[in-house]
Protein backbone atom coordinates (compact mmCIF):
# COMPACT_ATOMS: atom_id res chain seq x y z
CA UNK A 1 0.00 0.00 0.00
CA UNK A 2 1.18 3.41 -0.94
CA UNK A 3 0.86 6.28 1.05
CA UNK A 4 0.69 9.51 -0.89
CA UNK A 5 1.36 12.92 0.34
CA UNK A 6 0.65 16.02 -1.66
CA UNK A 7 2.31 19.21 0.13
CA UNK A 8 3.43 22.83 -0.22
CA UNK A 9 6.91 23.24 0.00
CA UNK A 10 6.87 25.10 3.17
CA UNK A 11 4.96 21.87 4.48
CA UNK A 12 7.86 19.17 4.03
CA UNK A 13 9.51 18.16 6.91
CA UNK A 14 13.65 17.72 7.13
CA UNK A 15 13.25 14.42 6.62
CA UNK A 16 10.92 14.44 3.69
CA UNK A 17 12.98 17.13 2.27
CA UNK A 18 15.72 14.67 2.71
CA UNK A 19 13.93 11.79 1.24
CA UNK A 20 13.42 12.92 -2.38
CA UNK A 21 16.61 14.30 -2.46
CA UNK A 22 17.64 11.32 -2.34
CA UNK A 23 15.62 9.51 -4.40
CA UNK A 24 16.26 11.98 -7.29
CA UNK A 25 19.58 11.78 -6.62
CA UNK A 26 19.70 7.88 -6.52
CA UNK A 27 17.84 7.89 -10.29
CA UNK A 28 18.79 10.62 -11.95
CA UNK A 29 22.47 10.91 -10.74
CA UNK A 30 23.81 7.69 -9.90
CA UNK A 31 21.44 5.22 -12.40
CA UNK A 32 21.32 7.69 -15.04
CA UNK A 33 25.24 8.49 -15.04
CA UNK A 34 24.07 11.71 -15.49
CA UNK A 35 25.93 14.37 -13.15
CA UNK A 36 24.17 17.72 -13.05
CA UNK A 37 23.22 19.72 -9.84
CA UNK A 38 19.79 18.94 -9.04
CA UNK A 39 18.97 21.20 -6.55
CA UNK A 40 18.33 24.09 -8.53
CA UNK A 41 17.11 26.31 -6.16
CA UNK A 42 12.91 25.46 -7.30
CA UNK A 43 11.98 22.98 -4.62
CA UNK A 44 11.11 25.83 -1.49
CA UNK A 45 9.76 28.45 -3.17
CA UNK A 46 6.21 29.92 -4.26
CA UNK A 47 3.89 28.07 -4.47
CA UNK A 48 5.81 25.17 -5.62
CA UNK A 49 4.23 21.28 -4.35
CA UNK A 50 5.80 17.95 -3.82
CA UNK A 51 3.71 14.90 -4.45
CA UNK A 52 5.27 11.58 -2.62
CA UNK A 53 4.26 8.04 -2.74
CA UNK A 54 5.93 6.36 0.65
CA UNK A 55 6.08 2.16 0.70
CA UNK A 56 6.54 1.49 4.20
CA UNK A 57 8.63 4.45 5.78
CA UNK A 58 10.72 4.63 2.12
CA UNK A 59 9.90 7.56 -0.28
CA UNK A 60 9.20 5.19 -3.47
CA UNK A 61 7.52 8.12 -5.96
CA UNK A 62 7.88 11.57 -6.50
CA UNK A 63 6.91 14.50 -8.65
CA UNK A 64 7.60 18.02 -8.26
CA UNK A 65 5.26 20.77 -9.08
CA UNK A 66 6.30 24.45 -10.43
CA UNK A 67 4.20 27.18 -10.48
CA UNK A 68 5.59 30.23 -12.14
CA UNK A 69 4.42 34.19 -10.84
CA UNK A 70 3.65 33.78 -14.34
CA UNK A 71 0.20 33.83 -14.34
CA UNK A 72 0.05 33.13 -18.24
CA UNK A 73 3.19 30.10 -17.98
CA UNK A 74 2.07 26.66 -17.95
CA UNK A 75 2.30 24.63 -14.34
CA UNK A 76 5.34 22.60 -14.97
CA UNK A 77 5.25 18.58 -13.68
CA UNK A 78 8.95 17.70 -12.84
CA UNK A 79 11.17 15.37 -10.84
CA UNK A 80 9.16 12.68 -12.14
CA UNK A 81 10.37 9.51 -10.31
CA UNK A 82 9.49 5.75 -9.37
CA UNK A 83 12.14 3.83 -7.42
CA UNK A 84 14.08 0.98 -8.98
CA UNK A 85 12.51 -1.43 -6.38
CA UNK A 86 8.70 -1.08 -7.16
CA UNK A 87 9.22 -0.25 -11.16
CA UNK A 88 6.91 -2.47 -12.99
CA UNK A 89 3.72 -1.99 -9.81
CA UNK A 90 2.32 0.79 -12.10
CA UNK A 91 2.90 3.36 -9.33
CA UNK A 92 4.19 6.10 -12.08
CA UNK A 93 0.49 6.30 -13.52
CA UNK A 94 -0.66 6.27 -9.88
CA UNK A 95 1.85 9.70 -9.52
CA UNK A 96 1.15 11.31 -12.67
CA UNK A 97 -2.71 11.25 -11.83
CA UNK A 98 -1.90 12.45 -8.20
CA UNK A 99 0.47 15.60 -9.52
CA UNK A 100 -2.70 16.48 -12.52
CA UNK A 101 -5.04 16.40 -9.91
CA UNK A 102 -3.00 18.72 -7.54
CA UNK A 103 -2.56 20.69 -10.60
CA UNK A 104 -5.83 20.77 -11.39
CA UNK A 105 -7.10 21.40 -7.90
CA UNK A 106 -4.96 24.57 -7.57
CA UNK A 107 -4.81 25.81 -10.79
CA UNK A 108 -7.25 24.42 -12.68
CA UNK A 109 -7.14 27.88 -15.55
CA UNK A 110 -3.49 26.90 -16.04
CA UNK A 111 -2.33 24.42 -18.68
CA UNK A 112 0.46 22.07 -18.01
CA UNK A 113 4.06 21.23 -18.83
CA UNK A 114 6.75 18.84 -18.55
CA UNK A 115 10.26 18.13 -20.55
CA UNK A 116 9.55 14.18 -20.92
CA UNK A 117 12.89 11.50 -21.48
CA UNK A 118 11.70 11.13 -25.34
CA UNK A 119 11.17 7.35 -24.56
CA UNK A 120 8.46 7.95 -21.54
CA UNK A 121 6.73 10.26 -24.48
CA UNK A 122 3.64 7.69 -24.92
CA UNK A 123 3.05 7.04 -21.61
CA UNK A 124 2.84 10.52 -20.85
CA UNK A 125 0.41 10.62 -24.22
CA UNK A 126 -1.88 8.55 -22.38
CA UNK A 127 -2.42 11.30 -19.51
CA UNK A 128 -3.41 14.01 -22.73
CA UNK A 129 -0.02 15.49 -22.98
CA UNK A 130 0.98 16.38 -26.34
CA UNK A 131 4.57 16.80 -27.73
CA UNK A 132 5.27 20.54 -28.22
CA UNK A 133 9.11 20.82 -29.28
CA UNK A 134 11.21 18.87 -30.86
CA UNK A 135 13.51 16.15 -29.52
CA UNK A 136 16.22 17.99 -27.67
CA UNK A 137 19.42 17.03 -25.35
CA UNK A 138 19.15 17.58 -22.05
CA UNK A 139 22.67 16.43 -20.12
CA UNK A 140 22.87 13.42 -22.27
CA UNK A 141 19.75 12.35 -22.25
CA UNK A 142 17.10 12.87 -25.16
CA UNK A 143 14.16 14.60 -24.26
CA UNK A 144 11.32 16.01 -25.65
CA UNK A 145 8.75 19.09 -24.56
CA UNK A 146 5.01 18.14 -24.26
CA UNK A 147 1.92 20.09 -23.29
CA UNK A 148 -1.67 18.74 -21.89
CA UNK A 149 -4.35 22.24 -21.88
CA UNK A 150 -6.01 23.58 -19.38
CA UNK A 151 -9.66 22.19 -18.32
CA UNK A 152 -8.71 18.38 -19.97
CA UNK A 153 -10.03 15.81 -18.20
Amino acid sequence: MIRWQDLHHSALTVTELYALLKLRCEVFVVEQTCPYLDIDGDDLVGENRHILGWKDDQLVAYARILKSDDDLSPVVIGRVIVSAQVRGEKLGYQLMERAILSCTQNWPQHALYLGAQAHLQSFYGHFGFQPVTDVYDEDGILHIGMAREMGQA
